[in-house]
């Protein structure tokens, strides 16, 4: 493939993948992951306060790059933010992923990156993903960056490659904990692929002395860039240990999870092959084609040499089987824990990614004569549009839907609509804005409700119905295993209805009667 034609086919994944992330951002309604990494945004643009929570919310990086989002739209209080301005942060990173696969052009020849870049360009989980304003598009961005500075290094890269690889190793402590799972992954598979080929056969790496200062001006820029973000730009430099805190907080829930735990092969159902109430969704496709791109690329069967430039021994080779053990090692790992969340499959995806893309070009090449390379070709471009059409089911028609896998504890359009039923009741209220509300759930069901009512500063959150403040509230919020205190409690004063929170959690809200009479008259 000409250099040409490959930057016109990462163009079209580039356009595609834009359109499939950005579009319609703010339909979905906010997943509690999402609203509670707004209301610590809010802390942030409000007041330039942050502090790394050891025990939630991550690592600081989705809050100082959604900044200049917040700021070029004239936001600076959070009740003003909107869902669009925080989701498209993610939208950027996720689509700057698909660049980075650029710079495999010579690992994996410019047939598989372009290939590689139109599959992650449609892929569902890389859409739906990349339209949550949480960690997970910036962290397999970042993920993706370290594990090609990684392979250029162990290929003889210049020092900027080393200093690549810290800033994406720093980017990734700053984003997520799991960095310490992907980080060794990525260097444990670079090293058993080089040592893999013996002698005659590696990358010239590692040769000469200078690389030692190579290694350390990396592990500094890793260092210096993670300390920026948990320090708040070293401004509190106390904050520089304050991970260290999380380590056994994190450890704990993925050993003996709480919740979320599933079986190991959660995350390889979870792409190949899932139904629910007559809607199927698969990514067998990227499977099936990974699995070939490796056994093709094992033993150095590399890409046409216009693509890979004047051949090494066993440049191709290590590429593949860097890559994919990188799959493996990540992959596994992630699957022993018996915590899982779906959005945990991206780190190792994306790089299976980049070799699903190998193997469609090495597909294509394969077929003979010309006319059956052409049908080949078309029948995997219309695969990839079938992979295009899930992810717009996926990010759109059932973007709330618990029939879509990616759609992991989502909140439901019923909860929007109490919030808004809320906010209605207390344009009705003497206090007006500043009308009490109560709300009296266990924390797991209180979200998303403070970034739905972040323009109300009188929202009281209770754990249990024994305050007598909380139930002085015009409005209240409340868990069903809550309704029957506060029926006793409130008696005949109050009205109530129900609303869907999440799939198969309700809630109910108590109206007092006398603003509840304003609102029916109003209606009516």
């Amino acid at each position: 493939m000409t250099r040409a034609s490959a930057g016109v086919v990462f163009a079209v994944a580039l356009t595609a993948g834009l359109a499939l992330r950005g579009t319609r951002l703010a339909d979905r309604p906010m997943h509690h992951d999402e609203a509670n990494q707004a209301i610590k945004f809010g802390d942030l643009l409000e007041r330039g306060d942050y502090r790394y929570d050891y025990r939630d919310h991550h690592g600081p990086s989705l809050y100082y790059l959604t900044l200049p989002s917040a700021w070029l739209q004239g936001h600076r209080t959070l009740a003003s933010v909107d869902e669009t301005t925080l989701r498209r942060v993610p939208v950027a990173f996720g689509t700057a992923t698909i660049l980075l696969l650029a710079l495999l052009s010579r690992a994996i020849g410019r047939a598989g990156a372009a290939a590689a870049a139109m599959l992650m360009a449609v892929s569902p989980a890389m859409v739906f993903y990349s339209r949550m304003f949480i960690q997970e598009a910036l962290f397999a961005c970042f993920t993706l960056a370290f594990v090609i500075a990684v392979g250029r290094v162990a290929c003889g890269g210049s020092r900027r490659w080393w200093i690549a690889a810290g800033a994406a190793a720093g980017l990734c402590i700053a984003t997520k904990e799991t960095s310490v799972i992907v980080l060794p992954a990525a260097i444990a598979a670079g090293a058993i692929a080089w040592w893999s080929l013996g002698r005659e056969r590696r990358p010239s790496a590692f040769v000469g002395s200078s690389w030692r200062g190579a290694a350390g001006a990396g592990v500094a820029t890793a260092i210096v860039v993670a300390a920026a973000f948990y320090s708040s730009f070293f401004t509190t430099p106390s904050g520089i240990l304050e991970p260290f805190r999380g380590a056994g907080t994190y450890l704990a829930r993925g050993i003996e999870p709480a919740n979320h735990a599933h079986p190991w092969h959660y995350y390889l159902r979870l792409l190949a092959y899932h139904s629910s109430g007559g809607v199927t969704w698969t990514e067998g496709l990227v499977l099936a084609l990974a699995i070939f791109g490796v056994a093709h690329g094992w033993r150095g069967a590399g890409p046409e040499r216009s693509d890979a430039g004047p051949e090494r021994p066993g440049l191709h080779a290590f590429w593949t089987r860097y890559l994919a053990g990188d799959v493996a090692i990540a992959g596994a790992i992630f699957s022993i824990l018996p915590y899982k969340t779906p959005w945990n499959v991206l780190p190792f995806y994306v790089v299976g990614l980049a070799l699903a893309g190998a193997g469609a070009a090495a597909l294509v090449a394969y077929a003979r004569p010309r006319g059956v390379r052409a049908v080949v070709a078309g029948a995997l471009a219309l695969a990839t549009c079938q992979l295009g059409w899930q992810a717009w089911r996926a990010a759109i028609t059932y973007a709330a839907d618990p029939r879509n896998p990616y759609a992991y504890a989502q909140t439901v359009p019923d909860a929007v609509r109490m919030a808004a039923r809320i906010r209605d009741l207390a344009s009705l209220d003497p206090h007006g804005t500043a009308m009490q509300v109560s709300v009296i759930a266990s924390p797991y069901e209180q979200w998303p409700l403070p970034w739905y009512l972040r323009s109300l500063p009188n929202v009281g959150y209770w754990t249990s119905t024994g305050d007598a403040v909380a139930l002085r509230a015009p409005v209240i919020v409340a868990s069903l295993e809550d309704t029957p205190a506060l029926d006793a409690a409130l008696g005949d004063r109050y009205v109530s209805e129900f609303y869907g929170l999440r799939p198969d959690v309700l809630q109910a809200l108590y109206v007092e009667r006398g603003l509840w009479d304003r609102f029916l008259a109003q209606v009516k």
